[in-house]
C-alpha cells in the first residue's frame, strides 16, 4: 500500500505522523519506505541513518521515475527512506515543463513497491506539481488536521478542492483514493472538541469524494515532541498511559494503523527496544 500524508496547510504534523507511522509499523516486522517529498527536508533527518546516505534521493526518483540508488537505510530496522534534496524547490518547475512529471514518482513506485509492505509519503503544506505527484501515487490519503478553525477551513476548502481537481485526471487512469482526515494534537478544551465536531460534520458533506474523519485522535502530549527530539519513533517512547482516559502513543499508533488498514490488531504490544512481542 502507498500512503501520502497531505494536507495544503503547513504545520499541521504531517511529517510526525509520517515518521511514527512508518516506525511503528517496521517494529511491527513490515518492510517500510518513507519518503520525504517536501522541499524543507524535515523527514530526512527524522531518524539518523545506518551508514552513509544514499547516492541520490527525491530528484533522481522523480526525474528518473526510478528509485536505483535513492534508498537510504535508517537505524530503525525494516525502515528505508528517499531523502528530500531540493531545498530550493526547483522539482515543483521541472515537473510543470515535463508532461508527465505529476506521474513520475508513480512509476518510480511500481518499479520497487514488491520489496515493501508499505510506502508512505510526506508532503508539503503547499498546492503544486510535487504535491500532485505524491498524491497521484496513493492508494490512500491520510490528512492530519489540528483541532483549531483555520485548520478546519483550510482542510474544507484547499484539501478538498485540491482533490476535486485532480479528480479530473480520470481520463488518464488515475482514480482518486480515499481521504481519512486525522485530529492531531487534540487537547481536552471545549473548543477542540467542537471544531473537532465541526470538521466530521463537514466532511461529511461531499458525497462525490471518498472522505471519512478517523475516530483515533492524536492527543497533545509531549511524547511526540521527545520522540522527535530523541530520533525515535514515539510508542517506543511512551509505552503505558500516565493516568486518566487519554491513550499512550503506542495504544494511538496502534489504533490508528488498525484504523487505516495498516494493521490487524488495536492491541499489539511493542517492546521498548522495538522488537515485536
Amino acid at each position: 500500500m502507498i500512503l501520502t500524508v497531505c494536507a495544503t496547510k503547513g504545520g499541521v504534523g504531517k511529517t510526525t505522523v509520517t515518521a511514527n507511522l512508518g516506525g511503528f509499523l517496521a517494529d511491527l516486522g513490515r518492510k517500510v519506505l518513507i519518503i520525504d517529498a517536501d522541499v524543507q527536508p524535515t523527514l530526512s533527518s527524522y531518524y539518523i541513518l545506518d551508514g552513509p546516505p544514499a547516492e541520490n534521493g527525491l530528484t533522481h526518483l522523480i526525474q528518473a521515475a526510478s528509485a536505483d540508488g535513492a534508498i537510504s537505510r535508517t537505524g530503525i530496522r525494516n525502515l528505508d527512506l528517499v531523502y528530500s534534496d531540493d531545498p530550493e524547490g526547483e522539482l515543483q518547475h521541472w515537473i510543470a515543463r515535463t508532461p508527465d512529471g505529476r506521474f513520475r514518482i508513480r512509476r518510480a513506485l511500481d518499479e520497487i513497491a514488491p520489496r515493501y509492505d508499505f510506502i508512505l509519503i510526506d508532503t508539503q503544506g503547499a498546492v503544486g506539481g510535487l504535491q500532485d505527484a505524491a498524491i497521484l501515487a496513493a492508494d490512500l490519503l491520510v490528512s492530519p488536521i489540528t483541532p483549531e478553525m483555520l485548520s478546519a477551513r483550510e482542510f474544507l476548502r484547499g484539501t478538498i478542492q485540491m482533490l476535486e481537481r485532480l479528480g479530473d485526471l480520470r481520463y488518464l487512469g488515475f482514480e482518486r483514493p480515499p481521504l481519512v482526515g486525522v485530529l492531531n494534537r487534540m487537547d481536552k478544551t471545549r473548543d477542540a472538541r467542537d471544531i473537532a465536531d465541526q470538521i466530521r460534520d463537514l466532511a461529511s458533506g461531499h458525497p462525490e469524494i471518498d472522505i471519512r474523519m478517523a475516530r483515533t485522535v492524536i492527543p497533545a502530549t509531549v511524547a511526540y515532541r521527545k520522540a522527535a527530539s530523541m530520533q525515535a519513533p514515539v510508542h517506543r517512547i511512551e509505552t503505558k498511559r500516565r493516568g486518566g482516559p487519554t491513550l499512550s502513543a503506542l495504544e494511538t499508533m496502534a489504533r490508528l494503523a488498525r484504523e487505516l488498514g495498516l494493521a490487524e490488531s488495536p492491541d499489539t504490544e511493542i517492546a521498548q527496544g522495538g522488537e515485536p512481542k
